[in-house]
């Protein structure tokens, strides 16, 4: 399965964008901004609950379009504070999703450095959050 998702050359995530009227598939992030709101105010709640580390790295597993990250990081604006202890990691293989997320998180005017690895052991080790919509 690895090799048919992910193949760098004829993979399925690696050649296109699947998502929506054109692609195979629609998840909820991209159906209503409201479900990464939500999970944005989980993401405060949950780092409050964790004493409010700084640095805390929110990673986001499979971020497809970069949607979900785009609006799970508007809800964060809310707590000060956050803003300056966030450090956003997207584990992302696709190239041709990567490009899109990019997109994506500078037109929703995110400020956060946002980091790209392809695999989770590449995002630094510290306290973490992790977000894995529709990814297992």
């Amino acid at each position: 399965m690895d090799l048919c998702l992910g193949h760098p050359r004829h993979g399925y995530y690696m050649t296109r964008d699947p998502f929506g009227a054109a692609g195979d598939f629609i998840t909820a992030p991209e159906i209503s901004q409201m479900f990464g709101e939500l999970l944005g105010l989980w993401v405060l709640a949950a780092w409050q609950q964790m004493g409010s580390p700084n640095p805390i790295h929110l990673v986001e597993l499979g971020p497809g379009r970069g949607t979900l990250m785009a609006d799970a990081l508007r809800a964060t604006r809310l707590l000060p504070g956050f803003a300056d202890a966030v450090r956003v990691h997207l584990v992302e293989m696709s190239p041709v999703l990567r490009a899109r997320q990019q997109a994506t998180l500078a037109n929703a005017a995110i400020v956060h450095p946002i980091s790209w690895h392809t695999r989770l052991e590449d995002v630094p080790d510290g306290p973490v959050l992790v977000l894995a919509n529709e990814f297992f």
